[in-house]
């Protein structure tokens, strides 16, 4: 669904956003795109849906070259980006205008959307609260249909109950033929949902694993006393360590995101170790 090969992008030709980066995402998963604010993850998701060319590389998204915004490939990708500007118009007028140009955008499963996050197709676009319009966006971009979904940032602006109801709504969208890539740095709003796991750092993808090979490789302790050997990553709680080690048995623990995503950027040759990975200098 998505090939990138040795693809590098900046804003400024002495500062880039995508170093040499290579990626392949295949279809049916809702994959998790981690990193912190600047590490490129923003800019990798406009490159997928073709809305910045890159420096040098390539780049492949179902099959096109995603900035020459072929029609076919435009009807099949769309992007949720985490700043945006809404017409002062009614939701329904919004469904009318927009909605022709996908041409699966199942408006059943529209109007399902809007009644799980209390909208209705007559309230204005404009008058929409910052995380209402969030919503708004995802219930349009999910009945789109498209193969390929592309969420920056999606949980910003949402409440605690909005953020169930968006983990819900998006664990029932996917299917065998569609791919979800969603980008944040608000590691447990994606706890049970995303699977893979990519973490960006500094441009560069340093992890690339889906959930079964992290917890048959990595497991997650709570201890009274910090083990003196064998401990990857660790962290202080009230009385005791959070230890992260190798999954030296069979035994699969509940794999917490964010301990994870610290030890994969606080300790990269480490993680190399455990999953045989080359990481980037």
């Amino acid at each position: 669904m998505i090939e990138i090969n040795q693809l590098s992008y900046g804003y400024k030709r002495k500062h880039e956003a995508l170093k040499s980066m290579d990626l392949s995402v295949g279809p049916g998963n809702i994959c998790g795109l981690l990193g912190l604010n600047g590490a490129g993850k923003s800019t990798i998701l406009k490159a997928i849906a073709g809305l910045v060319t890159p420096h040098s590389g390539e780049i492949k998204t179902l099959g096109y070259q995603p900035d020459r915004r072929d029609p076919a490939f435009l009807r099949e990708v769309v992007i949720i980006t985490e700043e945006f500007t809404l017409p002062g118009f009614s939701i329904g007028k919004y469904l009318e205008l927009y909605s022709p140009f996908y041409p699966r955008f199942n408006h059943a499963a529209f109007q399902r959307y809007l009644e799980e996050f209390q909208l209705t197709n007559d309230q204005k676009l404009t008058g929409l609260s910052y995380g209402q319009k969030k919503k708004f966006l995802l219930s349009f971009g999910l009945a789109t249909d498209c193969k390929l979904v592309l969420l920056d940032e999606p949980t910003n602006g949402l409440d605690i109950p909005s953020k169930s109801q968006f983990r819900k709504v998006v664990a029932n969208a996917v299917h065998e033929e569609r791919t979800l890539i969603i980008s944040t740095h608000q590691i447990r709003d994606m706890e049970n949902l995303i699977d893979p796991i990519i973490i960006l750092d500094q441009g560069k993808i340093i992890f690339h694993e889906n959930m079964e090979s992290i917890s048959q490789k990595l497991a997650i302790r709570r201890m009274n006393d910090l083990p003196k050997e064998g401990v990857i990553y660790h962290e202080t709680y009230l009385g005791g360590y959070t230890i992260l080690t190798e999954n030296q048995s069979s035994e699969h623990t509940h794999m917490n995101l964010e301990i994870l995503f610290n030890a994969v950027v606080g300790q990269k040759e480490k993680i190399q170790t455990v999953f045989n990975q080359k990481v980037n200098a």
